[in-house]
């Protein structure tokens, strides 16, 4: 049998994370403690969850608005192909351009974008738009947030599968 995907996150792993929900600042002996589950087990798993990048930044919790950028918008962007390495460069070294996705449909990409206010977005989708290989914008402006980022339900139902067997 072949080794699972190291992102690929089990029912301990789950449950890891929802408690973690619960208490971001529970320690790896509380953890195991609410758990059930040895101390070394946790640590072991919060180290793997870590080092395979299935566990993020801290930063990406982070409400745009506690820093000011009260205006969040979706460009999508038509690019030249042959300048998609200068695109995703110019695009990485926005700060405001805080998501950015490769798309089907009409749109080569999708950029997800805060700003001050709408002036402020004037300037930033300028400053897109000079980058070398981008062809058009197109601004959709977010009036109000319905269903925020989430993954509780997903690991909700991952905690309730049995566990795999370890190999």
């Amino acid at each position: 049998m072949t080794n699972p995907n190291p992102r690929t996150l089990d029912s301990l792993d789950g449950r890891i994370i929802l408690a973690l929900d619960k208490d971001s600042e529970a320690s790896a002996l509380a953890l195991s403690r609410t758990l059930n589950v040895a101390r070394n087990t946790v640590h072991a798993r919060l180290a793997r969850l870590e080092r395979s990048g299935a566990l993020r930044s801290f930063s990406r919790r982070l409400d745009p608005v506690a820093l000011g950028y009260e205006l969040m918008a979706f460009l999508s962007l038509s690019i030249s192909q042959t300048r998609t390495g200068a695109v995703e460069d110019g695009l990485a070294a926005i700060p405001e351009v805080i998501e950015v996705h490769a798309t089907t449909g009409d749109a080569d990409l999708m950029a997800k974008v805060v700003a001050r206010g709408t002036a402020d977005l004037y300037r930033i989708t300028n400053e897109i738009l000079e980058i070398d290989g981008i062809q058009r914008t197109s601004t959709a402006i977010s009036v109000l947030e319905l269903v925020p980022p989430r993954y509780d339900g997903l690991l909700a139902r991952l905690s309730e599968q049995e566990p795999r067997p370890a190999h």
